[in-house]
């Protein structure tokens, strides 16, 4: 069925860029969906090598925790708005989790009609508790702030684990002449920073904390949506190549 052979295609194209990527890149690479791992084994590209991305739902947790413990896979676990999502990733003891900073300011500058600079920033904010916590508890999952909007918000994050940032905010790093302070590291977090008990959640009160947060209830979705949207448009750029 066209179907069928559309889905293959949709999984066989996403390989292909990940292999050209991993030429490239040392370290891993981030992938959607279980049975890529095997293509990509195909291609000559170990497990170990890749990232399975998932939504922070409590679905998605659940299946990456899942992936981790039996699979062996390691997961990326993204659309991350909110504290509650980056507690329930680190008990699942997932490999990455990428907190979204500069759609979680969006949606702050358009709710509140104010301007955040710097520390103030509330998808700092949210990216720097996140990194305290997991340091001050001794969780393994790595931190990736990812969606900047400004070298601002690099800036106030610089020393997180890792950070994904775009080619035209890495130019302006790269130009920049000002000496970059590190502003996060494990003994600054058992240190100066703010300390912070440790917090569990169960499907309950996970689904709770995240209705409660209004910003990250709609971010998340919208993040699925827009996720949902680009697959469908590729599926029928390809279903119309395949016809």
């Amino acid at each position: 069925a066209v179907e069928s052979q559309v889905e293959s295609a949709l999984d066989k194209l996403l390989v292909n860029f990940g292999v050209e990527i991993l030429k490239i890149v040392p370290g891993r690479v981030s992938t959607e969906a279980k049975k890529i791992i095997g293509l990509y084994k195909e291609a000559g590209i170990p497990k170990e090598r890749i990232l399975i991305k998932v939504a922070s739902t409590w679905e998605g947790i659940q299946a990456a925790k899942h992936l981790e413990e039996v699979e062996g896979i390691h997961c990326n676990l993204t659309l991350l708005f909110s504290f509650c999502q980056a507690v329930a990733c680190a008990e699942a003891k997932v490999t990455l989790i990428s907190p979204f900073v500069g759609r979680i300011l969006d949606w702050y500058k358009a709710s509140t009609k104010k301007e955040y600079v710097g520390a103030e920033d509330p998808g700092v904010i949210s990216v720097t508790k996140i990194y305290n916590y997991y340091k001050q508890h001794g969780y393994k999952t790595i931190v990736m702030g990812a969606s900047f909007r400004s070298v601002g918000e690099i800036e106030e994050l610089a020393g997180c684990d890792f950070l994904t940032i775009s080619p035209n905010l890495l130019d302006e790093l790269h130009k920049s002449k000002k000496a970059l302070e590190r502003k996060l590291s494990p003994e600054l977090a058992t240190s100066t920073a703010e300390q912070y008990k440790k917090v569990t959640f169960d499907e309950t009160t996970f689904r709770w904390e995240l209705n409660e947060d209004a910003m990250a209830t709609e971010k998340l979705s919208e993040g699925i949506r827009k996720f949902a949207a680009d697959a469908v448009k590729l599926e029928k750029q390809l279903a119309a190549k395949l016809a």
